[in-house]
């Protein structure tokens, strides 16, 4: 944490806040920032708006100004159950469509139009169409990680924290599961009796990670524990110690609270998560995404000042795809 005493004389604004981010923003940037914060809560309860964010948002956002934080799932969930009248996304397309299917009256934005995801760019409904029609009778299970459309022509979504409880709910000896092929590889080996037939979709951030990655990690680091996100190649799972959501990866901080730890997925997470636990260092192999890097303090501001970039899908559409986002939500 920074010392702020010799830097400045004069009080912080928001100082309750800022030692939330003290790790991360320094002293001289935080009055920059925080007339954006002070606009945006004021806005949220004027508004009665409520803001989600991933767990890959800023620490800037994700500990300022969001009101729910988590992975998809958390999000999906949280999502279906708010009163709030206008729900702001701070994350990527695909996300804040998936909370305007869950709340079809509610007004959704999304600070930039243009945080997209590769994941849900590898594939589209006609993509579905023509794998039904190879595999007739085979059951879609579709990652969150894509657009409407290609939810409306699937029978359930999964998320990485969840992918083998849907698939195994399914009951059945073969699924389609897409759009991310690590994802899929990486389930598979959990569930041996199901044949996973797979697209060869993936996330720029994970892809990117090598097995030689996570060995230099434990070269330099050799009592790091490495957590590691299954949108990555099987050959870089299998060098960790953990596979699991970015839920999972808090979780396990949590509850290990290990020294030392890689958190092999975006960068911003481990910013995120070092505030909840200070006792442990955290090893940085990290991919920025761009997607997310979309979302700031300013664009959340202007979306709410102007409900702009509003979240809007056809109807008819909407009611096929929230199917399976519901039925993924019933799986426990």
């Amino acid at each position: 944490m920074v010392d702020t005493t010799s830097l400045s004389a004069a009080p912080l604004p928001l100082p309750d806040l800022y030692a939330r981010v003290s790790h991360h923003i320094l002293p001289m940037e935080w009055p920059a920032l925080a007339g954006d914060i002070e606009a945006i809560l004021s806005l949220k309860h004027e508004r009665n708006a409520v803001i989600l964010a991933h767990n890959y948002q800023t620490p800037e956002i994700f500990h300022t100004v969001a009101d729910i934080v988590g992975d998809s799932l958390a999000l999906a969930r949280e999502a279906a159950t708010t009163d709030a009248d206008i729900i702001v996304v701070a994350g990527v397309h695909f996300m804040a469509e998936t909370a305007k299917l869950l709340n079809p009256n509610k007004t959704v934005l999304i600070p930039d139009s243009k945080a997209g995801c590769s994941l849900a760019e590898s594939i589209t409904a006609e993509d579905v169409r023509k794998l039904r029609a190879q595999h007739p009778g085979v059951p879609v299970v579709t990652y969150v990680n894509t657009s409407a459309a290609v939810k409306a022509e699937s029978d359930v979504c999964c998320t990485s924290g969840n992918a083998k409880k849907v698939i195994e709910s399914l009951g059945v000896s073969k699924v389609i599961m897409l759009p991310d092929e690590f994802l899929a590889q990486n389930t598979a080996a959990q569930i041996p009796g199901v044949e996973i037939i797979t697209w060869a979709g993936h996330c720029e951030v994970h892809e990117r990670f090598t097995a030689e990655d996570i060995r230099s990690v434990r070269e330099s680091y050799p009592d790091v524990v490495v957590l590691v996100h299954p949108e990555a190649p099987p050959e870089v799972v299998a060098e960790a110690d953990f596979a699991g959501s970015t839920a999972g990866m808090i979780d396990f901080v949590g509850q290990k609270r290990p020294g030392r730890v890689a958190l092999v997925t975006e960068c911003s997470m481990s910013d995120n998560v070092a505030v909840e636990y200070p006792e442990v260092e955290f090893v940085r192999p990290c991919n920025l995404c761009p997607h997310m890097k979309r979302i700031t303090l300013p664009n959340i501001r202007k979306a709410l000042e102007l409900r702009q970039h509003e979240v809007l899908i056809d109807p008819t559409l909407a009611a096929r795809a929230r199917i399976a986002v519901e039925r993924m939500l019933a799986v426990r």
